[in-house]
């Protein structure tokens, strides 16, 4: 197999795998043995990837909330002035980040869409031609690179 099928079904692999498909799976449909998609996911940073792209907003607020009720709990039980003392600060701060999720278009919205419009390619490209392995390559390489801008900019870089 030349380097560029290679490349190719590297990235068909790697499409499939951040939508959700198992490893076995995508062995089957792209000719690749489980072993080396294993290899890729684990030294190519797929497993991070697809963990980042499936962490919705909702879920982070839930898990937010349930840290604010954590904290209030263990204030709760400890009757310690000091920690009780802290309460407000801590509760502000998570506040705050709920407040920022729930207001504004983030860097998790973005990586829902791509998610949901890589779903749709991968649908589409059953029935049409146009949508060769190399676009849908590309268009996740431009959707890769979007994301790790944006990362940049919120983090000050």
């Amino acid at each position: 197999m030349k380097k560029a099928d290679i490349e190719n079904k590297k990235s068909l692999a790697k499409t499939l795998y951040l939508s959700g498909m198992e490893q076995q799976e995508i062995a089957q449909k792209t000719g690749i043995s489980k072993v080396t998609i294993s290899r890729w996911c684990n030294t190519e940073g797929w497993k991070e990837s697809r963990a980042a792209r499936n962490i919705t907003r909702p879920e982070l607020v839930n898990k937010l909330l349930l840290t604010i009720d954590n904290l209030i709990e263990q204030v709760n039980a400890s009757q310690d002035p000091a920690l009780m003392a802290s309460l407000g600060d801590k509760l502000s701060k998570l506040s705050s980040v709920i407040e920022k999720l729930d207001k504004k278009a983030n860097i998790v919205d973005v990586i829902e869409v791509f998610m949901a419009f890589n779903k749709w390619l991968e649908f589409r490209a059953q029935t049409d031609p146009h949508l060769t392995p190399e676009l849908r390559k590309a268009i996740n390489k431009y959707q890769d690179m979007f994301v790790v801008e944006k990362m940049g900019e919120r983090l000050g870089r």
